[in-house]
């Protein structure tokens, strides 16, 4: 039996294979008012009618200033919660289930629109941006100093984050992701790297984590019973003096234990100028060392662009599930010709018209 289209079952939510999209940031909303629109109901419906198990969107700010460029998705009003719905109800009825990253952009925030020459430089407010926060005026090279959030500031991102989570439930998201990963604001809370703050959010582990957990309880008193809670991580910064792979495992079971269900380990994206040696699966290690010593689920993501490659990452018991981004972006089909290529696969959720080109019949 094929690992990568064996079920999973995550709280009340199952998934048809384990083979997921990998959120993946569009910077098209055009209008800068955070809606989804069609092309994101085009992205998200190829790759659910493609056959991947769950379409995860991309990090969708939880309030205007949560974004990380004004092009980003936003779910911190109610029409937006509508629109969101629309492109879910598709991903459904094709099988695959929805989930959704909410994201606040920390010190990373008020960038240009990302793949453009200007990105990585801060929009300032005359051009639409807005000032980045962070938890120290410590700025992301490039950028702009963020503003130190107070406990008011804090207090709100925990609060947005829980009514973007129960927006995220009535738009019918079966899986929501807490985005701590990449250099954004909840990474910039827990590397040292980025926190040289002072008090009970700063110096130790624990007080690093503070805010990530704070935001699990959050999401959780909001959320049904059945609704899976995913957290993203960077698994490490790839530098000696900042956030490591078994802080990130510790992290983990700490979330694990607050009502955190599974782990999506990536890597990077604090320092921008860091060397990273990119290889076929180089983070698959970073999701063993958090399943082992985390006690965790958990998936790998990056540079995995082969059914056999994933297959064989799941077998050897590395990881609980891919998450894959660019592959899909070049065949948002990837699921089912995987499933023509592996051998001993049969899947019932070939879409009708699609049967004429099914790859097992090659």
């Amino acid at each position: 039996m094929s690992k990568l289209f064996e079920r999973l079952t995550i709280r009340g939510v199952t998934f048809r294979n384990r083979l997921w999209a990998s959120p993946m940031c569009q910077y098209m909303c055009l209008d800068h008012d955070g809606m989804p629109n069609d092309w994101h109901l085009v992205n998200a419906g190829s790759m659910a009618a493609g056959g991947v198990g769950m379409f995860m969107a991309e990090a969708t700010g939880v309030s205007p200033e949560a974004r990380i460029t004004s092009e980003c998705t936003g779910i911190w009003n109610d029409a937006q919660r509508d629109e969101w719905k629309r492109i879910v109800d598709f991903v459904h009825s094709v099988g695959a289930a929805a989930g959704i990253q909410l994201a606040h952009s920390g010190r990373k925030g008020s960038d240009y629109r990302g793949f453009t020459l200007a990105a990585g430089v801060t929009k300032p407010v005359s051009e639409g941006g807005w000032i980045p926060v962070g938890p120290s005026p410590i700025a992301c090279p490039g950028m702009d100093v963020p503003l130190e959030l107070d406990q008011a500031g804090i207090d709100k991102v925990i609060d947005d984050f829980g009514t973007a989570a129960g927006r995220a439930v009535e738009a019918g998201f079966d899986v929501i992701e807490i985005h701590a990963a990449h250099g954004y604001l909840i990474h910039n809370f827990l590397s040292p790297l980025s926190n040289e703050r002072t008090d009970e959010y700063g110096g130790t582990l624990e007080n690093r984590a503070r805010l990530l957990l704070q935001i699990v309880d959050r999401i959780r008193e909001v959320v049904p019973e059945s609704t899976a809670l995913f957290i993203r991580f960077s698994g490490t910064d790839w530098t000696d003096d900042g956030w490591q792979p078994e802080d990130t495992a510790q992290v983990a079971h700490w979330a694990q234990e607050r009502g955190a269900d599974f782990f999506d380990i990536s890597s990077g994206g604090l320092i921008r100028d860091i060397f990273i040696s990119v290889s076929p699966g180089y983070q698959v290690p970073l999701t063993e060392t958090v399943r082992k010593l985390g006690e965790v689920m958990a998936a790998a993501v990056g540079k995995i662009t082969s059914a056999a490659q994933a297959e064989a990452i799941l077998a050897e018991g590395r990881a609980d599930a891919i998450f894959m981004g660019r592959e899909l972006i070049r065949d948002p089909h990837f699921a089912l010709r995987a499933a023509g290529e592996l051998p001993g696969v049969a899947i019932d959720y070939y879409p009708l018209t699609y049967t004429a080109a099914d790859w097992s019949a090659r």
